[in-house]
């Protein structure tokens, strides 16, 4: 009995300190403290970054304004061909009185 007492000791490890003899884990990712030295964007970044947000917003007007009055010029002639194709549909879709079988 002491015999089995004796080898049970031996192979029994300790999971934990295990894990402590092997040292640190490493991980895959960035740590928090990566995360948290960083660097960051100074006032005058921004400020650059708000310029040119405000020129793309600027150059952005100017194109819809374009594109609107191209629609607008443009809508009388489309709204005729859109009467057009209505008249055309309608007469299409008409089934003579001649056609035997209705």
């Amino acid at each position: 009995m002491e015999l089995i007492f004796v080898f049970f000791l031996k192979a029994y490890m300790n999971p934990i300190a295990m894990a402590r003899s092997r040292g640190p884990i490493q991980s895959s990712g960035p740590t928090i403290q990566d995360y948290l030295n960083r660097p960051r964007p100074t006032w005058y970044l921004g400020e650059m970054t708000s310029d040119v947000f405000i020129i793309f917003l600027q150059n952005w007007k100017k194109e819809l304004e374009k594109h609107r009055e191209k629609l607008l010029s443009g809508s009388e002639s489309s709204s005729k061909k859109r009467q057009r194709k209505k008249k055309e549909k309608k007469k299409s879709g008409r089934v003579s009185k001649s056609f035997p079988f209705f």
